[in-house]
């Protein structure tokens, strides 16, 4: 299945967890691909911004396992900050995301 669907008009429901699945792995393939090339790079102890860029993607790592967690228990597409369904583009965009754009304003 492709990742580039093309979208004639808005998604109503939440994508199948089968999808959510796939389209985070893609993320964390991506990540994890984005962190050998930092390793490949090499890095000198005062590299402030390959370590910085190493912890970026840590980060979404760590949030894309949390977005996982939350597809098995159910709680995936819901905002963490207002309890609200996140909307499906959003999650189209970013899969792993655990806020509504609002929420993920005030954060």
């Amino acid at each position: 299945m492709s990742l580039d669907l093309p979208r004639t008009e808005p998604r109503t429901a939440h994508p199948a967890p089968d999808e959510v699945r796939q389209r985070l792995e893609h993320a964390r393939s991506t990540r994890l691909a984005q962190l050998k090339a930092l390793d490949e790079t090499g890095q000198s102890p005062g590299d402030h911004l390959m370590s910085n860029q190493r912890e970026a993607i840590q980060r979404v790592l760590t949030e894309i396992d949390e977005a996982f967690a939350r597809v098995e228990d159910g709680t995936y597409g819901t905002c963490l900050g207002c309890s609200k369904a996140v909307p499906p583009e959003r999650l189209e965009i970013l899969p792993h995301t655990r806020y509504c754009v609002a929420c993920q304003r005030r954060a």
